[in-house]
């Protein structure tokens, strides 16, 4: 079993700032991606930002140059960075990983933390 569990979100004011963590726990050897997902009210799941296990990152367009993703292979943490913050970014946010146990990778999801951007 592999457990993600995720924190920081909250409310903040527009051109503001939070940070998300995701702690990855379990019968874990190995991750090799780790991201961020946003899910808003109406729309589908999208890739927010991802990062390789050797440190490789991927970000949305909408959020190049304001977030920025981070990890600890030591720790099996995972961070998102998030400055200058819109109405837009408003969304549940999920953590993500590809997660090798003791026989088999596997995408695991953490149970999300809301991300509401208003003044």
């Amino acid at each position: 079993q592999v457990q993600l569990v995720e924190s920081g979100g909250g409310l903040v004011q527009p051109g503001g700032s939070l940070r998300l963590s995701c702690a990855a726990s379990g019968s874990i050897f190995s991750i090799n991606a780790m991201g961020w997902y946003r899910q808003a009210p109406g729309k589908q799941r999208e890739l927010v930002a991802a990062i390789s296990s050797g440190g490789s990152t991927n970000y949305a367009d909408s959020v190049k140059g304001r977030f920025t993703i981070s990890r600890d292979n030591s720790w099996n943490t995972v961070d998102l960075q998030m400055n200058s913050l819109k109405p837009e970014d408003t969304a549940v946010y999920y953590c993500n990983a590809d997660v090798y146990t003791s026989s088999r990778w596997g995408d695991y999801w953490g149970q999300g933390t809301q991300v509401t951007v208003s003044s």
